[in-house]
């Protein structure tokens, strides 16, 4: 009789153990993220837009102070260290490009060794002195005499010791903004479950929001901010800056404990260096066919690391010789693991081919940047030398920029609410909206069409010019208008399609390191600018002609530069087009023992 009475609650019990587990199971995260104590992160106390709100905080207030020393860099270099348009230009372009290229540097340091919220935090520490020791420099030593650094007056010369400060501290800020950067990025996407499909939509709109975020930081240096370092008031503006740069870092630092985070996964020059060493040994092996017989370890050991298996491709076959298996490379001890320099991983190998894969697109996305690195110095020079009144008020030449940001703020918005609705009902397609490479390629051409016009208005600016000396024209500053907007519908379809497409054709343990090659791209193009620009220069000032980009704009022709920079964009639309035509996606095995899915 107790048997009988006994067998019921057994079973009420074996299942209440298995709500329980049930219950745990889907309380954690599926993506093999951890917590701050390196445990299986739970859902409702880690992540979401809890945390990926404080990210976007820390973004838009970083950019925010950002965009205060970078708006009117040039300005800063002409007035306060009489520099010439020129110097100035290229002064701007060379700190630009060191600041995104050390993202590279930083996503390295984020993928291999000090994980993504590390790397943040370290960095940005880095930014806050830099900021701090430019607001002290200007405010001791940088602008004599007193009231010296408006638009048309000068400071005086300064020495070797104290324009080396100056550097020393905008390019220790470049580094703190720069190398935290795609680590943000992705730290920010990681606090969203792509196992979740709620929580995998929100982790697609988390990039194109931290590019909203990015603008409305800029909007407000670029408006208030840059009015009163026009008028003279450089301490004032870099110190809010310093200001904003403090808050970001106390945002990003509040979120500590709830951040969901994923091991480094190693050095990947160590991990690409074995598959090029072990494919090599091989030479002289058959390659089998269809990659049937390679060597690869079970998913369950990538699932515990938050990472996933990559599906065998047929491209790059050379290299597939790696993860032959041969009677050298079995070990006797079952617990032992093969030397991976003899002996690789199918997805190891992988790896190596996805980054060869990206690298023709990659390189197509370098002088794509040619455009907007131009909006931010030789714009700027085009706006001050054309007539800035508005009654009794004078605008400030680099808030124009205000109109970029807000035409992408705004294009971003209403992309996949508006846009994409209309495309597909005008088009009479079913609904597939344009992939990430056609986004970039939409972007390219619309920022050719930005730098013809703003050939167009520079033209029509000289026709204006007065000629006695003055480097000033009637022509009305809002002229500029139309390059600004089409350069930010431009930015909006290829900065965000453009990180996009690098984070999700990158493999898990390399997300950073696909942001910072995004990243990248635009601090060569800077570079690829710069030379442009010195070349030009050097061609165009023989005999003693004033060159196209004299320190007087109306002695040169600033117009056959933008239609140069037009030529260069199209004709990188052209190579990037094929070479998008060409590209081969990643293939991931999902988790859960769901079929293989390419990302597209």
């Amino acid at each position: 009789m107790e048997a009988k009475q006994q067998e019921p609650i057994t079973s009420e019990a074996s299942q209440l153990n298995l709500s329980i587990e049930e219950r745990l199971r889907h309380a954690y995260t599926k993506d093999g993220s951890l917590d701050f104590h390196g445990k299986p992160a739970i859902k409702d106390r880690t992540g979401g837009w809890r945390c990926g709100t404080l990210l976007l905080v820390n973004q838009g207030l970083a950019n925010l102070a950002f965009a205060g020393v970078e708006v009117n860099m040039v300005l800063f270099a002409k007035s306060v260290l009489r520099q010439t348009n020129a110097e100035a230009s290229n002064t701007f372009s060379r700190w630009m490009g060191s600041l995104y290229l050390s993202s590279l540097m930083g996503a390295f340091l984020s993928d291999s060794y000090l994980g993504r919220y590390l790397t943040c935090v370290t960095f940005q520490a880095f930014s806050i002195i830099g900021l701090l020791g430019l607001s002290f420099a200007t405010q001791s030593f940088l602008l004599r005499p007193h009231g010296c650094g408006k638009i048309g007056q000068l400071c005086d010369p300064h020495s070797p010791a104290e324009t080396a400060i100056f550097y020393i501290s905008i390019y220790l800020f470049a580094l703190g903004i720069g190398a935290p950067e795609p680590a943000l990025a992705t730290f920010g996407a990681d606090q969203f479950d792509e196992e979740d499909p709620k929580e995998k939509k929100s982790k697609t709109s988390f990039y194109s929001y931290f590019y909203i975020a990015l603008n409305l930081g800029c909007l407000f240096s670029e408006t208030v901010l840059v009015y009163a370092e026009n008028m003279g008031y450089w301490v004032l503006g870099f110190w809010i800056c310093a200001g904003c740069d403090i808050l970001a870092f106390s945002s990003l630092l509040s979120g500590t404990l709830r951040y969901r985070h994923f091991k480094p996964s190693g050095n990947p020059l160590s991990r690409f260096s074995q598959v090029i060493v072990a494919s090599l040994r091989k030479i002289n092996l058959e390659m089998p066919t269809n990659g049937g017989g390679l060597f690869e370890v079970h998913v369950r050991e990538y699932e515990a690391n938050g990472t996933r298996r990559i599906l065998h491709t047929n491209d790059f076959k050379f290299l597939d010789r790696a993860a032959i298996m041969t009677s050298a490379d079995i070990t006797t001890n079952e617990d032992q693991n093969p030397n991976q320099w003899r002996l690789c991983t199918v997805t190891q190998v992988e790896e190596v081919k996805c980054v060869l894969r990206l690298l023709p697109v990659w390189l197509c996305t370098i002088l794509s940047s040619m455009a907007y690195i131009q909006m931010l110095s030789l714009f700027v020079e085009q706006g001050a030398a054309m007539n800035t009144g508005v009654s009794n008020f004078q605008i400030p030449p680099a808030s124009m920029t205000a109109f970029d940001i807000v035409s992408t703020t705004a294009f971003i918005l209403l992309y996949d609410k508006l846009i994409v609705p209309l495309y597909l009902k005008v088009a009479k397609r079913r609904p597939k909206t344009p992939s990430e490479l056609q986004r970039v390629g939409i972007g390219l051409a619309i920022a050719t069409v930005a730098m013809i016009i703003a050939g167009i208005v520079e033209q029509r600016r000289l026709k204006y010019a007065s000629f006695g000396g003055e480097e000033t024209s009637s022509l009305s500053i809002f002229w500029q208008t139309p390059q600004y907007v089409l350069l930010g519908v431009s930015e909006a379809f290829v900065y965000v399609a453009q990180m996009e497409f690098f984070a999700s054709q990158i493999p898990n343990g390399l997300k950073s390191l696909g942001i910072a090659l995004s990243m990248s791209s635009t601090a060569i193009g800077t570079y690829v600018c710069s030379m442009i620009l010195s070349v030009v220069m050097v061609l165009t000032t023989k005999n003693g002609k004033p060159g196209w980009v004299p320190p007087n704009l109306n002695d040169g022709h600033l117009d056959r530069f933008f239609f140069l920079s037009a030529t260069v964009t199209a004709m990188n639309l052209g190579v990037f087009v094929v070479c998008a035509r060409r590209y081969k996606s990643i293939s991931l095995q999902k988790q859960e023992g769901e079929s293989a899915a390419g990302v597209q």
